[in-house]
């Protein structure tokens, strides 16, 4: 996927967030993966990051690999919507969700419907069972705890028929190197350690590159179907 993606368009430099976590990245520390980094959600710094972090990379992927699907859709962790509006809404009836009020703020200023956004907890997701087509996150779940993992992924599971992209960080060296507090806490760990995750939930799991990447990370994106 990582080639046809160049094809159609040559990637462009990853942008704020990128530079701040290469300053920061070398001095990573690992720590027990007990404390999310909630705070950072509400303030106008994240919201500005999340209108250009993944331009050229994963925001041109999910557009590819949402092309062929239909129906009702759940962005997970939606943020300022942004993703939201770069999907075939003709096609694709999308709702988001994020725990940030002022990022869902944010979406509502930009143009997209309040009927179509919630403020929850993704790993309590106010939703019915099977209630959308398809899922996805991007640049998310890494950030949860490990128990907060496995609750995001029975949720996204719970709540989608069909299937459940996520895109996330993987370390670069291939090892499982947990829970790290850099810019942001999250864990970086190897694709294998991910796929146990969502095996648990979904019949078939596969994974894809992405052209995301940074100093001590490899994006990837596991496709989860039931």
């Amino acid at each position: 996927m990582k080639q046809i993606i160049r094809d159609l368009c040559p990637p462009l430099v990853w942008r704020k967030l990128q530079d701040v976590r290469n300053q920061v990245r070398p001095h990573q520390v690992k720590t027990s993966g007990d404390n999310q980094d909630l705070d950072l959600y509400w303030t106008p710094e994240m919201a500005q990051v999340l209108e250009t972090w993944a331009a050229g990379n994963a925001w041109l992927e999910v557009q590819f690999l949402m092309a062929n699907c239909e129906g009702k859709v759940l962005d997970i962790a939606c943020g300022t919507g942004k993703t939201m509006t770069l999907l075939d809404r003709t096609r694709l009836d999308i709702k988001g969700c994020d725990i940030s009020d002022l990022l869902i703020k944010k979406a509502v200023e930009r143009g997209l419907p309040a009927e179509s956004l919630e403020v929850c907890d993704a790993t309590k997701l106010p939703f019915a069972n099977g209630e959308f087509d398809y899922s996805y996150s991007i640049g998310s779940l890494e950030h949860f705890t490990e128990e907060g993992i496995g609750k995001f992924i029975d949720e996204a599971s719970r709540v989608t028929k069909v299937g459940s992209f996520h895109m996330m960080p993987t370390s670069r060296s291939g090892k499982d190197e947990g829970w790290m507090k850099t810019y942001q806490s999250f864990h970086n760990c190897s694709p294998s350690w991910w796929v146990s995750k969502f095996e648990k939930q979904f019949k078939r799991v596969r994974v894809l590159d992405s052209n995301w990447n940074d100093r001590i990370s490899i994006g990837k994106w596991f496709l989860c179907y039931h």
